[in-house]
C-alpha cells in the first residue's frame, strides 16, 4: 500500500485508490488530467461537495464559487 499522507479519498472501491496499488496518487491524477477533470480529493475540501453534478473543472469552479458566497 502506498497511501499519500494527505489522501482524503473515501472511494476505497476505486481501482485507482492508493490502497489498491503501490503507485500513490499518480494513476488517479493522470486519469483526471486526461479527462480534464478534478480529483475527488479536491472536491472533498469544498463545503456542500455532495451537491456537485460532475467532476469537470467547471463543476469544481461552480462549487467553489457557491461555497464562497456563503462565507
Amino acid at each position: 500500500m502506498s497511501l499519500s499522507g494527505f489522501c482524503t479519498c473515501k472511494n476505497l472501491d476505486c481501482p485507482l485508490h492508493p490502497t489498491r496499488h503501490d503507485k500513490g496518487c499518480a494513476p488517479c491524477i493522470a486519469k483526471n488530467l486526461k479527462r480534464k477533470e478534478i480529483p475527488n480529493c479536491f472536491f472533498q475540501q469544498v463545503e456542500n461537495n455532495e451537491s456537485r453534478t460532475g467532476d469537470s473543472f467547471k463543476d469544481f469552479s461552480e462549487l467553489v464559487l457557491k461555497s464562497t458566497e456563503h462565507s
